[in-house]
């Protein structure tokens, strides 16, 4: 029985090779962030929901800020796009997976605080700030102040501290009185927490990128989750929710390699390629990275972060058309980095060729500055049988590019009435836009939109679904240029011109 389809769709067809609307580029993250330092989280950033930033500011309001991205790997997100000396580039779409109603520590935590004016703080980067409570005791018990009539509570997130001052500023509180609060435990959040699940009432994790679509009517078509993504479960997991999201959005996947296998550190090139190739990372839907790298203020990126932000630029630069690669763009870091305590200071370029040969992207120094270096996606190996849709990330985000776009534009014709000039109007239309890619230099050669019989049969026309086949060859990248130059003595007769 033959799947039934009700809407506009698209679809990679098998590469053609011979002998051998314009989509925004939308990135999702997956990850964790201190939204326990917000008031009103639930509402400002609620868990495993898509929450839309387009600056510092608004990130902070949302998701809170912390230095420590280890725990909280959304930060070093913002600090990407919107904190890293550079340009701000978005927005960014970013589900946090942390719940500070389960992961939290057991037990609450007390003080016994003293009031000057109304005011004090607390040092805590943990507290959850919504389950501060303030008392005072007596002699009968204590008896609870009130949040708002008695109290305010906001957080200062240079200092790490919760801040207490007076609701009322011409009567305020003084003395002792007695805090309570609960802390967030963000190492009780599980890869299977980025996975993510179907199976309850709403999506979880990386299947929650549906969501984006939904609720922000924008096609998600770049996926991360750096600081997980080195988890094969949660790589897996990024590349199957990168496929037909909504039934629809073809997305690409940006991961990292792993630093260490166990207790042993992967701080070698030979050590890199074997980790990918035993961990499954060669999915063309995807691009892999590794090591990390650090910028002048010490701070710790994965590669994955900055070429999601790169991309975003490159895109932003072609009006939406992602057919300008991220590599040998600069990035605001400094060095490579390894696993803490590895005695490698790292490799220049022509190591990493090494590392590109295998599909995986790195971070060299080149020309005076740091650049992102290696254009391919994960399925690539020089010399293998890859297929070759699958050899530059370029190319397959290219082929996303069209079927999404094809998706956008004649969504709104479905359920109207098929008419010859409609399919006409498909192919003149459709045809106009790949003209345009090949003056904008994203493909070459002379692609073509075709609504053929051999595959409409009579058949599908009776049931309403048709099918129009594009053939289409993205731009390849320069990857190597080269120049030979070779010797002649033919300019040595200049020495004897004039003698004679």
């Amino acid at each position: 029985m033959s799947e039934y389809k009700h809407g506009a769709y698209g679809a990679l067809g098998d590469s053609v090779v011979r002998a051998a609307d314009t989509a925004e580029t939308v990135p999702v993250y997956i990850g964790t962030a201190p939204v326990n330092l917000v008031r009103g989280w639930r509402e400002a950033a609620p868990v495993n929901v898509p929450v839309r930033i387009s600056s510092l500011a608004e990130a902070r309001a949302a998701i809170g800020q912390s230095d420590d991205w280890a725990a909280y790997t959304l930060c070093e997100v913002v600090a990407a796009h919107y904190d890293s000396g550079t340009e701000g580039v978005g927005p960014i779409y970013l589900i946090n997976v942390l719940d500070p109603a389960r992961h939290k520590a057991t037990k609450k935590a007390t003080a016994t605080l003293s009031l000057a004016s109304g005011s004090a703080s607390i040092a805590s980067r943990s507290i959850i700030l919504d389950s501060l409570s303030l008392s005072r005791p007596g002699d009968d018990g204590s008896t609870p102040l009130a949040e708002g009539e008695d109290y305010l509570v906001s957080y200062d997130f240079a200092n790490g501290r919760a801040v207490i001052s007076p609701a009322d500023k011409a009567e305020p509180l003084e003395g002792e009185v007695a805090a309570s609060w609960e802390e967030v435990d963000p190492s009780k959040v599980t890869a299977q927490d980025i996975a993510g699940s179907d199976a309850g009432p709403a999506p979880t994790g990386a299947c929650a990128v549906r969501l984006v679509y939904q609720e922000h009517f924008a096609v998600p078509n770049l996926l991360a989750a750096p600081g997980w993504s080195e988890t094969p479960e949660v790589y897996r997991a990024l590349v199957e929710a990168a496929t037909k999201i909504n039934g629809h959005w073809d997305a690409f996947v940006m991961a990292d390699l792993s630093l260490a296998d166990r207790s042993k550190a992967v701080d070698t090139i030979p050590a890199a390629i074997a980790w990918k190739e035993a961990n499954g990372y060669a999915s063309e839907r995807s691009a892999v990275f590794w090591p990390h790298a650090t910028d002048a203020q010490g701070r710790e990126f994965h590669l994955s972060t900055l070429a999601v932000a790169e991309a975003l630029r490159a895109d932003a630069a072609n009006d939406g058309v992602p057919f300008a690669s991220w590599s040998n763009r600069p990035v605001p870091v400094v060095r490579q980095r390894f696993a803490e305590g590895s005695p490698v200071r790292g490799f220049d370029q022509q190591e990493a060729n090494a590392l590109n040969a295998r599909g995986i992207t790195t971070a060299v120094g080149w020309a005076g500055e740091w650049v992102l270096w290696g254009p391919h996606t994960a399925a690539y190996a020089n010399g293998g049988s890859s297929d070759p849709r699958a050899a530059f990330a370029t190319g397959i985000r290219m082929l996303f590019h069209l079927t999404n776009g094809f998706q956008r534009r004649w969504a709104s014709a479905i359920d109207g009435p098929m008419t010859r000039q409609l399919r006409d109007r498909i192919v003149n239309s459709e045809q106009e836009q790949l003209d345009a890619l090949v003056a904008q230099g994203a493909l070459v050669g002379s692609p073509r939109i075709l609504f053929e019989a051999a595959s409409n049969p009579d058949s599908s026309l009776a049931g309403g679904d048709f099918l129009w086949e594009v053939a289409a060859t993205p731009s390849t990248p320069l990857k190597s240029a080269t120049v030979r130059v070779s010797y002649t003595d033919e300019g040595l007769s200049a020495y004897l011109e004039g003698d004679e």
